[in-house]
């Protein structure tokens, strides 16, 4: 059934909310998603997808750092990167999007996609985040890797 890391990685997301057990019942039924407040434990950075997704593949080549949890919406062809709250004026590019304090993500459980929603990478329960400094690396490579001059 349920294993402790999937428990600890509801208990964590769910704390977001203002009523982590209303939290809990909306992912079991109804659209399975919940509405969650960024600027508490967590903010949200949203690059388009193409740029997400080579970010990602960038911070899985360092061996010592294990990136945080990421949300892929395929509708909007978006990709989330979770990071410490704070930090809004320093994320600027085409496309970027810096989700903070007083706005909301639509969130699945961890421990299933939903409709348009999916985990690339689940929260782990610890309180892991991507380090903004990190982060922003992997997003410059990306950009590089994958603009039309490099490719050609």
């Amino acid at each position: 059934m349920w294993n402790s890391a999937w428990m600890r990685s509801v208990e964590w997301l769910a704390a977001a909310s203002s009523d982590p057990r209303a939290c809990k019942r909306q992912w079991d039924s109804g659209t399975g998603t919940t509405l969650l407040e960024a600027g508490r434990y967590w903010n949200v950075l949203s690059v388009p997808e193409s740029l997400g997704l080579l970010a990602l593949n960038v911070l899985w080549e360092d061996p010592l750092h294990t990136p945080g949890p990421v949300l892929r919406h395929r509708r909007a062809r978006r990709v989330g990167f979770f990071l410490p709250p704070g930090q809004a004026g320093q994320w600027i590019g085409v496309g970027v999007r810096h989700v903070g304090k007083g706005c909301w993500v639509a969130v699945p459980p961890p421990y299933r996609d939903t409709g348009h929603l999916e985990w690339v990478i689940p929260p782990n329960g610890t309180g892991t985040l991507h380090s903004p400094d990190l982060l922003e690396r992997a997003l410059q490579a990306a950009a590089l890797a994958g603009s039309p001059s490099t490719t050609r």
